[in-house]
């Protein structure tokens, strides 16, 4: 090969070359301008406020109690059930070409009830439709309960308490009380124990508590839902906010 074609392959593959790193240079930057410019920030970790107040997407759940603020003190021994406010939800990080950003979902639609005998939680049960979770793309959407959670076949996930969570004390109006929830979280059709933290509060007839604790997809037998464009960590948070009013 003459050394005029040597120049002219070499001057090819430097071309190819530059405009694959300029390319790439225009989606990180593009990436950039949209995560930070553009895109929403990601909601802040669910907490009692947002029970109490409600979410403004929120909506009754189904089977649900519609709280009504009451004064005076809180019977004991009695079902509470999910009120209206209540939320679930994840939160993942993703990187979009090289870039940090959260996605998360949330979703309204959860039933369930706890027993307090007391300052003490002796019974726990909530479960959540895994279909209604919704987050502020459609196509994750799609993904999450098609692909990922696979919920035509797991259309529900449950909490259930094992251990009777000790309050200390029944909480006073707007005092916080947090205590330690040890139980098993059953999501795609695998049910493994957990132990996290809640927080608790009163505000006249209804409790809120809230919580958060991370599950590593693999023990749930999640495929990690990274594809070519958005890299997914390994693992994720489950957030909670719930309401719950007694009957």
């Amino acid at each position: 090969m003459s050394k005029r074609w040597v120049k002219v392959v070499i001057g090819v593959v430097l071309g190819v070359v530059l405009a694959a790193i300029l390319l790439w240079s225009f989606a990180q930057a593009g990436a950039w301008v949209y995560i930070h410019w553009i895109k929403d920030d990601a909601p802040k970790v669910l907490g009692n406020d947002d029970a109490l107040c409600g979410a403004p997407a929120a909506t009754t759940p189904t089977g649900a109690t519609t709280p009504t603020p009451a004064t005076g003190a809180i019977a004991n021994g009695n079902t509470w059930t999910v009120a209206a406010g209540s939320q679930v939800g994840y939160r993942v990080v993703e990187v979009l070409l090289g870039q940090d950003t959260e996605g998360v979902g949330r979703t309204s639609t959860i039933t369930g009830s706890l027993t307090l005998e007391g300052a003490m939680v002796s019974q726990a049960t909530f479960v959540v439709d895994m279909n209604s979770l919704v987050s502020d793309d459609a196509r994750r959407d799609s993904k999450f309960s098609g692909q990922i959670m696979e919920a035509a076949t797991f259309p529900t996930s449950t909490f259930t308490l094992t251990q009777p969570i000790d309050l200390g004390s029944v909480p006073a109006e707007c005092q916080e009380i947090t205590a330690s929830a040890t139980g098993t979280m059953e999501l795609h059709g695998v049910t493994n124990p957990v132990t996290f933290d809640v927080t608790a509060k009163r505000s006249g007839g209804v409790i809120a508590i809230s919580g958060s604790f991370d599950i590593a997809f693999a023990d749930y037998g999640i495929a990690n839902p990274s594809n070519a464009a958005v890299t997914t960590q390994d693992h994720g948070l489950i957030e909670f906010a719930l309401a719950f009013a007694q009957g």
